[in-house]
């Protein structure tokens, strides 16, 4: 095999299988490269630990390249509530106050995966490549060359970087970052309740660090503990009984009864930005791009719109019959993601600065803005359409229009 392709997409979870979907007929031919596929999804297996909060823009992007008939045939759970709180502060943000039906989604990470992939069988343009680990990356801004482990090779005008956080297609291209640690880990709890299913999603700030809740199918949900990371690590080495115990004390009464905890895991909180998303015959997308603090759990989010701004900028010169690897033409997908990505992130630090910070007219302050975000209905309108995804300029796709408008 040695396969020439125009696009190499090097990673095949949501947000490269999402990117090939939207490149689906484009008229380019498109390789997608994944490690290995995610399990089959069975309706008794339980819920995975590893959930998205789906924003209504990213759900859109995925209705608009007919993938989301995947996740419906599955599971995933709406909700049209979202609280936040700390003491005397609370805002409760409803879907029915800007009269849309719904916030968002929770969705199991492999379950949208899996209805992405599924879509990406559909077109003929788009080979799967799997299981296909990465020896070799040699990058050539004309024409860059993959070399698999099992030794087929094939090479590409333009390589785009979905390989995560630690990407070997960006430092094959020797594009930097600037990246920091937050000082604390989240600890990811599945739990099954005693009630039924919700449609609430809520977020209350303690001194330690939040304390989040996400609704799943029936009367489970997924709970996420940020502390520091040694007791986070004394919190997971517990048992079940004990684990248990600790989570009902810390949690507020609105978390409710509590059955049994399902599965458990943690991961360290990172902040890291690309230098740049472009370089001649590149391009970063999702984590590979960016990694953002977790709080209003926009990661997943800005990945897919990183996708379908890359695929509308991709298609457009493709048929203008324009170089589409050229930094003339990817200059317009950096345009439009990286600085809306840098203001998401930088909230979400400032939420985290601010919200960290136990001095006593901080968090007067913090109260005080809770309240009057609760009062001041533009301004809480417009909070809740950016994170429905809906706020700033957005990709065709995200607008539920064809890639060409």
């Amino acid at each position: 095999m040695n396969e020439q392709y125009d696009i190499a997409i090097i990673g095949g979870g949501m947000v490269g299988a999402a990117l090939g979907c939207c490149l689906g007929d484009s008229g380019l031919r498109v390789a997608v490269v994944e490690d290995a596929p995610p399990e089959p999804f069975a309706p008794e297996q339980p819920h995975d630990l590893r959930v998205s909060a789906i924003s209504i823009a990213s759900a859109s992007i995925v209705k608009t390249v007919d993938a989301w008939k995947g996740v419906a045939s599955r599971r995933y759970c709406p909700f049209r509530r979202m609280r936040v709180w700390e003491d005397r502060g609370d805002v409760e943000f409803r879907s029915e106050d800007i009269n849309e039906p719904l916030l968002g989604y929770i969705v199991e990470n492999r379950i949208l995966q899996l209805a992405l992939l599924e879509r990406l069988a559909e077109f003929s343009n788009v080979d799967f490549l799997c299981p296909a680990q990465t020896r070799s990356i040699e990058y050539s801004g004309q024409q860059s060359a993959i070399q698999l482990q099992d030794g087929r090779t094939f090479s590409a005008r333009l390589l785009v970087a979905a390989d995560g956080g630690y990407s070997r297609v960006r430092q094959a291209a020797g594009m930097g970052v600037s990246a920091w640690d937050y000082e604390q880990h989240a600890l990811v709890l599945t739990v099954e309740t005693g009630y039924g299913q919700q449609d609430i999603t809520w977020q209350r700030f303690v001194p330690t660090g939040p304390l989040a809740f996400l609704p799943l199918t029936g009367p489970h949900a997924s709970l996420v503990w940020y502390h520091t990371p040694d007791e986070v690590k004394r919190l997971k080495a517990l048992d079940d009984d004990a684990l248990l115990a600790e989570l009902l004390a810390a949690f507020p009464a609105d978390l409710g009864e509590v059955k049994r905890i399902t599965a458990r895991g943690s991961f360290p909180l990172k902040r890291q930005h690309a230098l740049r998303y472009i370089k001649e015959g590149v391009a970063l997308i999702g984590d590979a791009a960016h990694m953002i603090h977790p709080l209003a759990g926009q990661g997943v989010n800005i990945g897919l719109l990183d996708a379908a701004a890359l695929a509308q900028v991709l298609v457009g010169s493709h048929r203008r019959g324009e170089d589409f690897g050229a930094m003339r033409a990817l200059r317009e997908y950096e345009r439009m993601r990286r600085n809306n990505n840098l203001v998401m992130m930088t909230t979400m630090d400032l939420f985290y600065r601010v919200f960290g910070n136990i001095h006593l007219p901080v968090k007067l302050l913090r109260n005080l803005g809770l309240g009057l975000a609760e009062r001041i209905t533009p301004a809480k309108h417009l909070a809740m359409r950016y994170a429905m995804g809906l706020g700033g300029e957005l990709p065709r796709l995200a607008r539920g229009e064809g890639i060409l408008g």
